[in-house]
């Protein structure tokens, strides 16, 4: 029997396991007959229990309803691939998944209506009820968990966890959503990795009727394999590489050490300013205070890093954090130094004060008048010394 003849019976009998007492015994009798013969065995007419030609295999009602070229679909539940005609290499379990399936090939649909909206996109994976749920044409997405990715139009997104990405809409591609709703408020991104709940509540319409699903916020975070983590923790940074770690500071992961000296005074020409970022960056617009990327490039190109174009994109203010401690070591020991100057000039000063002071006394007893004496003889003058 070939695929289309295949097609016909699975159409004209919906109910083909299911046979009537009458006609069951003579089934079991040419059955038997059949058995006798080697050509008949490899070819069993009605197939074995929920095998078809072609690879395929159906079990539940209306399961590979309009099945007709379609070969390696498996399609387990009520409706499952109803509509596959020419699909091939798609598996459904469940409920209605897969159910508007007519071309698309090499999908996997578990869970109620999971994937049931898709027609013609390819090598998707979708495990929990309703997930991929609207997805038409969507390709090489992957969502785990109910409700995961359920508007999504777009292509290559990952979601991991109830109601991942379900704000995503459109055409959005290439996101990856792990326990994370998507954007808010609704709407489309591409390239954009999500990780974690912030405070929300997801509104669903549709099937089931009306959800209303608080999600509450993540509060912590901790994540191993960090890159050279010390014991007592260090702030983590990105490479460029996008890896994350922290930067060693040990010699033994440096060369071509050599002082700072002047190379610090860059730093001096730095102008720190206020500012807002735009409100596509930081909707609550918050004050700021810090550097401007292009404007530090002029003093220093070392001191920013860039963006794949090769545009100044932010400040390496860990840098600046160094030259700001070499030049205050530099302004510390020209203290030091001004320090030691002071001390002997007032130590100087001491001296000559005391100087002055016994010069002064001599002074005085030069410069004093005599003083008269009266005696039996008549007054005398005393010399200034004797006084």
């Amino acid at each position: 029997m070939d695929l289309n003849g295949t097609a016909k019976l699975m159409k004209g009998n919906k109910h083909m396991k299911t046979i009537t007492n009458i006609i069951y015994p003579l089934y079991l009798v040419a059955l038997a007959c059949f058995a006798l013969s080697a050509t008949t065995q490899a070819q069993l007419s009605p197939p074995p229990d929920g095998g078809y030609p072609g690879g395929n295999t159906a079990e539940g009602r209306d399961a590979l309803f309009s099945l007709t070229t379609g070969v390696d679909n498996t399609a387990l539940g009520f409706q499952a691939l109803y509509n596959g005609t020419t699909a091939s290499g798609n598996t459904a379990v469940g409920s209605q998944a897969l159910l508007s399936n007519t071309a698309s090939t090499r999908n996997v649909a578990v869970g109620a209506a999971a994937l049931d909206s898709l027609t013609s996109g390819e090598m998707n994976t979708a495990v929990g009820n309703v997930s991929l749920e609207q997805g038409v044409s969507v390709n090489f997405n992957t969502a785990l968990g109910r409700h995961a990715l359920g508007r999504t139009q777009g292509d290559q997104n990952t979601g991991l966890g109830f109601f991942a990405g379900w704000n995503l809409s459109d055409d959005g591609t290439n996101n990856i959503y792990i326990g994370n709703a998507g954007p808010v408020p609704i709407g489309t991104e591409s390239n954009t990795i999500r990780i974690g709940t912030q405070t929300a509540t997801i509104v669903t319409v549709g099937n089931p009727p009306f959800e209303s699903h608080p999600m509450p916020a993540h509060t912590a975070t901790f994540i191993a394999g960090i890159s050279g983590t010390a014991i007592n923790g260090r702030p983590v940074m990105i490479n460029a590489n996008g890896r994350l770690g922290t930067a060693p500071s040990s010699a033994r992961f440096k060369e071509e050490i050599k002082p700072m000296d002047k190379a610090s005074e860059a730093i001096l020409a730095l102008k720190p300013v206020m500012f807002r970022y735009k409100k596509e960056v930081d909707a609550e617009r918050t004050p700021q205070f810090g550097l401007v990327a292009e404007q530090v490039e002029k003093v220093n190109p070392d001191l920013v890093t860039r963006d794949p174009d090769g545009k100044a994109f932010t400040v390496r203010y860990e840098a600046v954090n160094a030259m700001l401690l070499n030049e205050f070591l530099k302004e510390h020991r020209q203290v030091q130094e001004q320090q030691k100057e002071i001390d002997v000039l007032r130590a100087e000063l001491r001296e000559q004060r005391a100087l002055i002071r016994k010069v002064s006394a001599r002074v005085e007893l030069q410069t004093a008048p005599a003083q008269t004496v009266a005696n039996s003889k008549g007054p005398s003058q005393l010399s200034p010394t004797l006084r």
